[in-house]
């Protein structure tokens, strides 16, 4: 018969799911028979606290055992058969009257309870009936989530926040490079095993789109917006990057649409970084009024032909 489970931890019967859960963890790796090969004082205290674990570890569970429905075992405790009142078990309709019809000394419905059931949801599924009746041990389950990240997050590195479902909460560091899809793993931080070790986190990451570049593979590709009279007579202008503000050199007569590629200023995809494509946007001024009468003087004397017949 297992001891009170929340003496067991070594918590307050008011504490929190979180409390409980990392009460456990913190005696799980104190108490873990490959810490204390042959101490079997150790050992016995390690399966008390997962038993304690598996019934206020799990929210509807530790209702019933607070309601005293079930006892610290996880069984239902009973008050009775035939009528009468709550007995001590020895007497007519009590436990040890065979309330489940097998005969003398049977232990009854037990037997046909699914370890699995109870136990696979927290510890990883069919690994668990061993640990509860063998004393064999299973990894906790791998937990995944998706985290959205910036495009300058994935160029530059960055560390970011994630919450789980279960109101956890984890810093992933992003590294310098990191693709889209590409997945990081985080070793012991998912579900905790059943006396084993805990499992991991998946984090996915996924780039949100970007108000300024689109994403072509390791390619990037952006609108340029420059001056008239830098189109025509050449000149630096400010450039966007993922990075930071660059100057670019505009050749003299550069007309709408032309491209000017800026070499690893791109994104990353496997592995390798892209470049930085920029399409050249004329912007025209408003009210220059030299500007209108030189078009004017321009166009009267003779018509451009921008394309070929």
């Amino acid at each position: 018969m297992a001891g009170d489970p929340y003496k067991e931890l070594g918590v307050a019967r008011g504490a929190s799911q979180d409390e409980i859960k990392k009460a456990f963890r913190k005696l799980a790796k104190e108490l873990h028979p490959d810490k204390n090969p042959g101490n079997k004082e150790a050992d016995e205290r390690f399966k008390r606290v997962t038993a304690a674990f598996d019934i206020v570890g799990d929210k509807d569970k530790r209702a019933k055992f607070d309601r005293g429905e079930i006892d610290a075992d996880g069984r239902e405790q009973f008050r009775g058969f035939g009528g009468g009142g709550a007995t001590d078990g020895r007497g007519p309709g009590g436990f040890g009257q065979n309330p489940f019809g097998q005969g003398s000394g049977a232990r009854g419905g037990f037997e046909n309870i699914d370890l699995d059931e109870i136990f696979g949801g927290m510890f990883g599924g069919g690994g668990a009936r061993q640990g509860a009746r063998g004393g064999g041990f299973a990894k906790g389950q791998d937990v995944r989530a998706t985290l959205e990240i910036s495009l300058e997050d994935s160029i530059s590195g960055a560390t970011r926040r994630i919450q789980f479902s279960d109101g956890r909460t984890l810093d992933v560091a992003i590294p310098k490079g990191a693709g889209d899809g590409q997945t990081i793993r985080l070793k012991g931080q998912g579900m905790p095993g059943r006396g084993g070790e805990s499992g991991d986190a998946l984090i996915e990451l996924k780039l949100a789109p970007h108000p300024v570049f689109t994403r072509d593979g390791a390619d990037l590709t952006m609108d340029q917006p420059v001056p008239l009279y830098d189109a025509v007579l050449g000149g630096k202008v400010p450039l966007r990057t993922p990075e930071g503000t660059v100057s670019m050199t505009i050749p003299a007569g550069s007309s709408s649409g032309k491209v000017l590629r800026l070499k690893g200023r791109g994104a990353f995809a496997n592995g390798k970084r892209g470049d930085l494509l920029a399409k050249l946007m004329i912007v025209l001024p408003e009210g220059d009024d030299a500007l209108t009468k030189l078009a004017q003087k321009a166009r009267d004397a003779g018509p451009i032909r921008p394309f070929r017949d």
